[in-house]
């Protein structure tokens, strides 16, 4: 699913984000990213979404070399891929089901199956009371779920979150990553990116750990 060979991420100021990272992520695994704050992590998960190009090496997503892919071939392979923010990035102006929603109809969806597909993502977070509701107005752990309908709305084959808990209690927190394991289990390979070392023990999965931007055992 997705396969990473020597991946190495420079940026200005001879800085040095990722060093030699190869890594096998097969079709409906469930993946923690792990390591303390400037790992490398947030980087990693923006190569595999392709917000960021490799400085060096090859990124195969689905069998296709995605560090090769020009500008505009990028939108197409991400209408299979969620991404999870950890600052939500939603809208604020706009309600649950248009923050929701702007993301299917980027795709081109017709309004019909817009409000279908949303109306089912809603009613499998228990959001459906908060659809006409602006994100300010919710508390913190129902805008990290607004944020995870979001990316499940296009149905992904791949979900990837960015510190989804990092501003959540440790119960809400435990209450998300149950969230992702339900996803996983209905097929989505799942990859999280966090630092909260409970999260990892409390919950049996493989785990990438990353230290200066390198993967350590």
């Amino acid at each position: 699913m997705i396969n990473m060979f020597h991946i190495y991420k420079n940026y200005e100021g001879a800085i040095t984000a990722l060093t030699d990272i190869t890594l096998k992520i097969d079709k409906g695994d469930f993946v923690f990213i792990t390591g303390a704050s400037g790992a490398g992590k947030s980087t990693l998960l923006k190569l595999m979404f392709c917000m960021d190009r490799p400085t060096q090496g090859q990124i195969i997503i689905g069998g296709k070399n995605v560090s090769r892919f020009a500008e505009r071939d990028i939108p197409l392979l991400r209408r299979k891929m969620g991404f999870v923010f950890q600052d939500f990035k939603l809208l604020n102006n706009k309600t649950v089901f248009d923050n929701i929603a702007l993301a299917l109809r980027i795709t081109g969806m017709d309004n019909k199956d817009i409000n279908k597909r949303v109306l089912k993502v809603l009613a499998y977070l228990g959001l459906q009371h908060r659809a006409n509701f602006k994100p300010l107005t919710l508390s913190g752990g129902e805008q990290q779920r607004v944020a995870i309908a979001r990316a499940l709305a296009k149905e992904p084959t791949i979900l990837l979150a960015d510190e989804p808990t990092g501003n959540l209690d440790p119960e809400r927190a435990m209450d998300i990553i149950r969230l992702f394991n339900d996803i996983n289990a209905r097929g989505t390979t799942v990859v999280v990116a966090t630092h909260d070392k409970a999260l990892i023990e409390r919950f049996s999965k493989k785990a990438i750990h990353l230290d200066k931007g390198r993967i350590v055992n």
